[in-house]
């Protein structure tokens, strides 16, 4: 007979909120009971270092001594873009095209989530590449760490590179 601590079980619902300088968060189980720990370990094991509020998770859990945790992720769509912060730089591109861009390696330069922007570098190039919270938050992320290797997708915008998409590093071509 297997442990109650050590058995697992897979749950649906959305993330209540995940702060990276904390590192964890919680998961709200779409069928309700109590919030389970999201914990940073478990998110990059994933291949993310953040998770956008609201998004939808699947996750692993256990019921440990100290309440409920995630102990492995299935899957996390982003939440539904919001319509108070729109993207008008994008207003001129298919989004089918937008999806078709080849995903480009690169490493955070810096990210304040206060500010509401950042930038990258693609390797291999000096140019800096805009980074905006909402591109962030649309691709399921919260925040970005300097040095932090990601995939971006990048348009020529009417300001310079932009990123339209933020994704894990291992998605990068090249």
């Amino acid at each position: 007979m297997e442990d109650e601590q050590t058995q697992t079980s897979g749950v649906r619902g959305h993330v209540k909120w995940f702060d990276p300088g904390k590192g964890f968060g919680f998961v709200v189980a779409e069928a309700g009971g109590p919030d389970i720990l999201l914990h940073a370990n478990v998110l990059r094991n994933f291949g993310q270092n953040s998770v956008a509020d609201g998004s939808a998770i699947e996750i692993e859990m256990q019921e440990t001594d100290r309440g409920f945790q995630a102990t492995a992720i299935r899957w996390i769509e982003p939440p539904a873009p919001s319509d108070d912060l729109p993207l008008s730089d994008f207003d001129v591109y298919d989004p089918e095209a937008l999806e078709q861009i080849p995903v480009e390696p690169a490493r955070v330069k810096w990210f304040d989530k206060g500010k509401g922007f950042g930038f990258a570098n693609v390797f291999g190039l000096s140019d800096d590449v805009f980074v905006h919270i909402e591109v962030l938050r649309r691709s399921g992320l919260a925040d970005l760490q300097p040095g932090e290797a990601v995939g971006l997708r990048v348009v020529d915008g009417k300001r310079g590179r932009m990123a339209t998409a933020v994704l894990p590093w291992d998605m990068a071509v090249k």
